[in-house]
């Protein structure tokens, strides 16, 4: 089989590596890849956004079956375009990444289906929105509607901080179009749980849960990025807990997106919140989340290829899918100043020994060498027995690849670990 894979980060390249154990894919082709990425399947230098340009690489290459992982050519209609011209795809269709794509309809969606989260308000009216925030309860949380890189999300302690974001949002256009709408929903506690579902519209398999690590710094500190490391499994994703969002959450979500003529094929991702009211849902991704993924898949024993094409074919319920029952760790090196500002062009050295644990999220190959060409430039994960030996493994790692002004957080794990005990 003839592979594409859309997309050119961190989460791209573990999909890859998980594919290429399938001696089926006798050739994967990246679009547009990075230079980590290069060692493990060809890269073309075609935009993931670029969609015309995705669709005649495939038609042109005879393309067997398409892998669309991120957001945005999912909510451009990536898959639908494909399929247009008779390749089969990994992703939902553009009428069902919408469950992304707008914040509104995903939190609409759970109103109308008794689905539990945040209570919330819609504004596409600034003077309304900063009127309501007179009286709403602080801590809050404004989210701009569209997809905004994972940043558009703001945890506002104070009056007004809750001001400033909607200003940033509806007036100064911070996130582009992304802001014309805002939700303003009420701020949750309790443990944050990720779980990824492969799902083909009729059956649901959750994947391991997982932990991510949004903020910079260490101790939960510092500005949100796009993920400075996860661990697998969620030691808060108790089996009881487990059961309730299968019951209340998952089955729930892909039947309400039935009844609305959406049905959602593909990985869809659960942002969750262990509330002492029970789990909430706080957001949904349609597709695999990143850093997630480069902890939850080394973990899959079945093939992945195999599950794919089962969720395209709408055959899940015959695949096996299990996972290890082992834990994983994933640390991510940024360079030094990530999310603001930071140097790319850094020589970037990999001990061959570690290679093999090693997602590339932001480099390019010149002459032969790699160099950082991003703020998150690649994550290391070990799996161990045990979560203590699994961070350790991770760090171990990580002082075998070089590249300078590199930035790690020193903490991963440290919160699940606590949790565990």
């Amino acid at each position: 089989m003839k592979i594409l894979v859309v997309g050119g980060g961190g989460r791209e390249h573990a999909v890859i590596k998980k594919l290429k154990e399938n001696p089926k894919a006798e050739k994967i082709y990246a679009l547009p890849g990075n230079g980590g990425i290069a060692a493990d399947a060809e890269c073309v230098n075609i935009a993931a956004t670029d969609i015309d340009g995705i669709v005649k690489f495939a038609y042109e290459n005879k393309i067997d079956y398409a892998v669309v992982t991120p957001d945005d050519p999912l909510v451009l209609g990536c898959v639908d375009a494909l399929e247009g011209h008779g390749i089969p795809c990994f992703g939902p269709r553009k009428n069902a990444a919408i469950i992304e794509g707008s914040k509104v309809f995903s939190k609409n969606l759970m109103k109308k289906y008794g689905i539990p989260t945040a209570k919330y308000e819609v504004f596409s009216d600034m003077e309304a929105a900063l009127a309501y925030l007179d009286t709403a309860p602080i801590p809050t949380v404004i989210k701009a509607d569209g997809l905004a890189l994972g940043k558009g999300v703001i945890i506002a302690e104070t009056r007004e901080e809750a001001k400033a974001a909607v200003v940033s949002m509806m007036r100064d256009k911070k996130f582009g179009k992304s802001g014309d709408n805002i939700v303003i929903e009420e701020f949750l506690e309790g443990p944050e749980v990720s779980v990824l579902s492969f799902t083909d519209g009729k059956t649901v398999v959750p994947m391991i849960s997982s932990m991510d690590h949004k903020r910079a710094g260490d101790n939960d500190t510092g500005l949100n990025t796009g993920g400075m490391g996860t661990v697998a499994p969620n030691p808060y994703y108790t089996p009881a807990v487990a059961e309730r969002c299968m019951k209340e959450i998952f089955l729930p979500t892909v039947a309400a997106m039935n009844a609305e003529g959406r049905t959602f094929k593909g990985c869809l991702y659960f942002g969750l919140m262990i509330t002492k009211d029970g789990p909430k849902v706080i957001e949904y991704n349609c597709r695999f989340g990143d850093p997630e993924t480069q902890v939850v898949l080394p973990l899959l024993e079945s093939d992945l290829l195999d599950i794919m094409l089962a969720v395209t074919e709408e055959r899940l319920a015959e695949v096996p899918v299990k996972f290890s029952d082992k834990n994983a760790c994933c640390v991510i090196a940024a360079s030094a100043g990530y999310p603001q500002n930071y140097e790319k062009n850094k020589l970037l050295t990999i001990d061959a020994g570690v290679l093999p644990h090693v997602y590339v999220a932001g480099a390019v190959k010149k002459d032969g060498a790699l160099y950082t060409n991003g703020g998150r430039v690649l994550g290391v994960t070990a799996v161990e027995a045990t979560l203590p030996e699994a961070v350790c493994s991770a760090y171990a790692m990580m002082e075998k690849v070089e590249f300078e002004n590199k930035y790690c957080r020193s903490d991963i794990g440290a919160r699940a670990m606590k949790g565990k005990q």
